[in-house]
């Protein structure tokens, strides 16, 4: 319905569309803002290295703790500890600099976005920008139940002496996918309201959706309990139910305003 329309005003305006290299120009550009953006952050996480590594630690110093072995972080080279302390400052850098890489992402799609969708970019960047970092919050507490879970699996009277790349690699997956799971929804929303995702598609596929965010949180997840894995499907459920409310009201609003314009088609009447 509004795609027609939307590629009549792309036609219509050819003077808006930017050659190749004016492109390439245009995305070097922002990719420098991100990095400059990214460094800054890191510099920032830089001293905040140490609380966040205690956090992070937090889980396997508990598992010691409460159970009584050994369990520990371990840096099993001469430099691994500043190799660390980088990778560190640049994945709390990353979080930092969130709302500035997101906006250079979508700013860049902005020029080929009608004026309308430039209007809801906007919304969905209001959306995505806290949805990812309380996604990522959720993860802090999904974590220590899995690292509990998978070191119960540690035979008796042996230790985990866990190299800290490798935790910190554990840690980042877990983080960084429940962030992005909760800007699905978000993205599912901002689809509907450029006219590509009906909120009746949404509804005639619940049961794939269901399906596939089980399947996503047990792959994100990996731990064989089932307490983590309802930390990202009770809340996927719920973004997606409360996405799939607002195309519904967008559809609405869309048919309203096209019946008074006249130009409204019902879908049973189109001969395929």
């Amino acid at each position: 319905m509004a795609g027609p329309q939307r590629r009549r005003s792309r036609k219509s305006n050819p003077e808006k569309r930017m050659p190749l290299a004016a492109h390439l120009i245009e995305l070097r550009n922002r990719l420098i803002i991100c990095i400059i953006a990214l460094a800054l952050a890191a510099i920032g996480g830089w001293f905040l290295y140490d609380p966040v590594l205690m956090l992070l630690q937090a889980p396997i110093m508990d598992v010691a703790a409460q159970e009584g072995r050994v369990a520990e972080v371990n840096f099993a080279g001469v430099a691994s500890p500043f190799d660390m302390k980088v990778k560190v400052s640049l994945f709390i850098g990353f979080f930092i600099s969130s709302p500035v890489w997101l906006y250079q992402l979508w700013a860049f799609v902005v020029p080929g976005l009608t004026k309308n969708e430039k209007r809801y970019s906007v919304g969905f960047l209001a959306a995505a920008i806290p949805l990812f970092l309380a996604g990522a919050f959720l993860a802090s507490y999904a974590l220590p139940n899995a690292v509990r879970t998978l070191t119960a699996f540690t035979p008796e009277g042996a230790t985990n002496i866990i190299p800290a790349q490798d935790y910190l690699s554990f840690v980042m997956l877990i983080v960084v996918v429940f962030g992005l799971a909760f800007v699905l929804p978000v993205l599912m929303v901002g689809l509907n309201l450029i006219g590509i995702l009906s909120a009746d598609t949404i509804r005639r596929s619940w049961r794939w959706i269901v399906v596939i965010v089980f399947a996503f949180a047990a792959i994100a997840t990996p731990t064989p309990d089932g307490i983590s894995m309802f930390f990202l499907v009770i809340p996927m459920l719920l973004l997606f139910v409360l996405a799939w409310v607002l195309c519904w009201l967008g559809d609405r609003r869309r048919k309203r305003k096209m019946i008074a314009e006249g130009t409204w088609v019902d879908p049973a009447e189109v001969d395929d």
